[in-house]
Parts: structure tokens; sequence; C-alpha cells
């Protein structure tokens, strides 16, 4: 069973970084992103360049997308400055994907809460 759930939680990864790589591209209005340039280990501030506004637009995409499910400004509020800026898309990825199991009543395990 835990083949099945580590396949799982691969495809729900791999479908939120093809979502969030669309938002970039908005993000990013029009710049065109070699294919596999956004990968787990892009950071959004060095690898992307995204400023504080990006990410504000960003976050409203994620809203947009996600519902209160996902809510950004909720995510990076405990970082530091320095964390933010080397935040990548894989920690996004994950977050975004445990803030849909817990809406759904899904643990991080696989196993639907009551």
């Amino acid at each position: 069973m835990s083949g099945a759930t580590d396949e799982a939680d691969e495809a729900d990864e791999a479908r939120i970084l093809a979502e969030l790589t669309a938002m970039i591209q908005q993000v990013l209005e029009g710049y065109e992103l070699e294919e596999g340039e956004v990968t787990p280990a892009t950071r959004f501030g060095r690898d992307l360049e995204l400023e504080s506004i990006d990410l504000v637009t960003l976050a409203g995409l994620l809203e947009e997308r996600y519902g209160g499910a996902v809510n950004f400004a909720a995510f990076v509020a405990d970082m530091e400055l320095e964390e933010i800026i080397e935040l990548d898309v894989g920690r996004l990825v994950g977050h975004i994907r445990r803030c849909l199991e817990a809406a759904d009543g899904v643990r991080s395990d696989g196993v639907r809460s009551r």
C-alpha cells in the first residue's frame, strides 16, 4: 500500500508543479520559461527573480485556483526574509499538497480522516 501512496503523492506533486508553473508564467507576464526550467529546486528569488509584488500576485493566483485551502501569506508569515528569498518551488508544492489533503480530510499518509 505504501508504494501506491507514494505513486499517488508523486502524481499529485507533479500536477501541482505543473499548475504552479503555469501561475509563475502568468506572474512573469510573457517571459518564456524554458521547458523544464521550473523544477522543485527552482528558487523564487534567486532563479526566477520574483520580487515581493510578484509573490503577492502569485498568492492571489493560488487563492483563485485553490480557494482558502492554500494561504500563501500564512505559509511565509513565520519565515525570515532570507528564507523567503531562498524559498524553492518544491517546498511550496509540498505545502500546497498538504493543504489540499487537509481540506479533503486526507492525512499525509493517505488515510482519510473522519
